[in-house]
């Protein structure tokens, strides 16, 4: 089922989809050629912006599930032959904390509606009946519209658009490694312990990701990631991790 379908929703992606049209137009005695990438570029730093309290809001929680983590393995093993009672305890202690188990999920779920609807705008050949000319516009001759695997998979992959999706792809793959090595992730003792190497593969999925959605999305993705990494760092100093 396409969402975008319904009136309001399309409404929505057709009003977004000229926002980016316009901030292109006005970027272009600056920028040029470039002027399309360059609003994606400051859009997403808008966005991000926006979104600071949500990664105040994630730096709070991981800080206190650290905190509680000594008190979370003697629940755990105290219960673990009673789930019920287990579940019970652990959530009266979060509540005793003024926190809850689910503080870290909530503010990444505020995100999906403007990460959606910002895909929806660069993933669309048209938008409101009309073409999306956004994705004619290009990045040293690749278009924003192109994705690596679609290039692939037409036959339309050349020396540019391997170089530009492959500088996004190390650009990302870097900053994972750096948000590996840098940030340590909070123990949660009710995780299993496969979960804690799966989060390791997980900081290296968006490298991935930006292989097959087109290249506006993976402009998206780069600068996002980048972002997210110098805010983790900063709000970390603010809310550290017991050591």
């Amino acid at each position: 089922m396409d969402l975008f379908a319904f009136p309001p929703l399309a409404l929505l992606l057709d009003l977004a989809t000229r926002a980016l049209l316009a901030l292109t137009s006005l970027l272009e005695p600056l920028a040029g050629g470039l002027a399309a990438a360059l609003a994606v570029v400051v859009v997403t730093l808008a966005v991000r912006m926006l979104l600071i309290p949500v990664g105040v809001s994630q730096a709070r929680a991981e800080q206190t599930r650290a905190r509680l983590a000594p008190r979370l393995r003697a629940l755990q093993e105290r219960w673990r032959k009673n789930p019920e009672r287990l579940q019970r305890e652990t959530l009266q202690l979060y509540r005793d904390e003024g926190s809850s188990p689910f503080a870290g999920i909530l503010p990444v779920l505020a995100q999906a509606p403007v990460v959606g609807l910002l895909y929806a705008v660069f993933l669309r050949a048209q938008v409101g009946g009309h073409a999306n000319t956004l994705l004619t516009h290009d990045v040293f001759g690749v278009p924003l519209g192109r994705s690596l695997l679609g290039a692939l998979t037409t036959g339309t992959m050349d020396a540019a658009t391997l170089a530009v999706f492959g500088t996004l792809v190390i650009v990302i793959a870097g900053v994972a490694e750096l948000t590996r090595r840098l940030l340590r992730p909070a123990v949660d003792p009710s995780a299993p312990a496969w979960t804690t190497g799966m989060l390791g593969v997980l900081q290296f999925t968006t490298a991935v990701v930006a292989l097959f959605v087109p290249l506006a999305a993976g402009l998206y993705l780069t600068v996002t990631t980048a972002w997210t990494l110098g805010q983790r760092l900063l709000l970390r100093r603010r809310y550290p991790l017991p050591r």
